[in-house]
């Protein structure tokens, strides 16, 4: 079904902030008729404004209209549907998320009569907007949860080809599926393994003797290069693209890194994350004022390899806000 087929009278945003802003936008210039629905001079409603959006009050935001998107921080969620969301929904009324631990975990029981979706573009809000206007788009996840209505698979996809998602392809999931991957990825892999690897690297070759500086850019500064390759061909292109001294370091020593040990905990990770501990933890740490959190976030912050890095970035002028602002 097309998404001119399956438009909504009104889109409401709920949230303007990195995916609220991309959303928004793309909708609006793909001809959804959309609000934002924000907190009265907020820094979200002043930029939605500017923006040359229709603002509203959450609450007032979904009353108008008939799909309203969840886009503030998850845990936020409970709160704001709550109190302005549930109060002002209506039968037939589509409630949409872009990941899917709100539903997944229980935090949010919507009614029945409404539908339950998802759209979840894999890449951050900024990609989404940019790759719209250039015509692209950024790959969208789907899902149903609850069809009210026997159109909410339409829904979703017409969400998603509004936003760019079509250009770049649609994949049907679960709100189950999506959640865990997308925990277990940032956990395992894409932020909690990563940045371990790297701050592991740098201190071996510091505690061995090696200059800081020199450390940092072999284990940090080049892992772009590494991840565009990836990013861009996969396995054989980064092979293509490096010398043959590193695909034979990499084939022999990668494996010594990451090892049956290291997946066995990645499982362990999974676990922690299906069976709900994860998601218990972080909203139990969130109303605790996250005292946890934020002695873990400061330890990372004050590693050496941040003043190195702050050091020799000051001396790379095109890492600098607006340096690539022309392309």
């Amino acid at each position: 079904m097309s998404a001119q087929s399956s438009r909504e009278a009104k889109i409401a945003i709920i949230g303007y902030g990195s995916q609220g802003r991309a959303h928004a936008l793309n909708l609006r210039d793909s001809g959804f008729d959309v609000v934002v629905g924000v907190r009265t001079g907020g820094a979200g409603h002043k930029q939605a404004n500017a923006d040359g959006l229709t603002t509203a009050s959450p609450a007032d935001a979904t009353q108008q209209a008939s799909l309203i998107a969840m886009l503030t921080p998850d845990l936020s969620h409970e709160e704001i549907f709550r109190e302005c969301v549930a109060p002002n929904l209506s039968a037939d009324d589509a409630l949409l998320f872009a990941h899917g631990f709100t539903i997944h975990y229980g935090r949010v029981v919507p009614p029945k009569e409404i539908d339950v979706i998802l759209v979840a573009p894999k890449g951050p809000g900024d990609l989404v907007r940019r790759e719209y206007e250039r015509g692209r788009g950024v790959p969208c996840l789907y899902a149903v949860h609850q069809d009210a209505t026997g159109k909410a698979s339409a829904r979703a996809q017409a969400y998603a080809q509004g936003i760019g998602g079509a250009e770049a392809g649609s994949i049907e999931t679960s709100f189950a599926e999506e959640t865990e991957t997308d925990l277990f990825g940032e956990q395992a892999v894409l932020c909690g393994g990563t940045t371990e690897l790297v701050l592991a690297g740098f201190e071996t070759l510091v505690e061995a003797g090696y200059n800081p500086e020199v450390a940092y850019f072999e284990c940090m500064h080049e892992l772009k290069l590494i991840v565009d390759l990836l990013y861009e061909g996969g396995l054989a292109k980064m092979h293509e693209f490096i010398s043959e001294t590193a695909i034979y370091g990499d084939l022999v020593s990668g494996p010594k890194i990451i090892n049956a040990e290291t997946k066995q905990r990645m499982r362990e990770v999974l676990e922690n994350i299906q069976n709900g501990n994860f998601a218990r933890d972080w909203i139990l740490e969130n109303q605790a004022g996250q005292p946890r959190y934020k002695a873990m976030l400061k330890k990372d912050l004050d590693h050496p390899i941040e003043t190195v890095g702050a050091k020799l970035r000051n001396n790379m002028p095109w890492l600098q806000p607006g340096a690539n602002s022309a392309e």
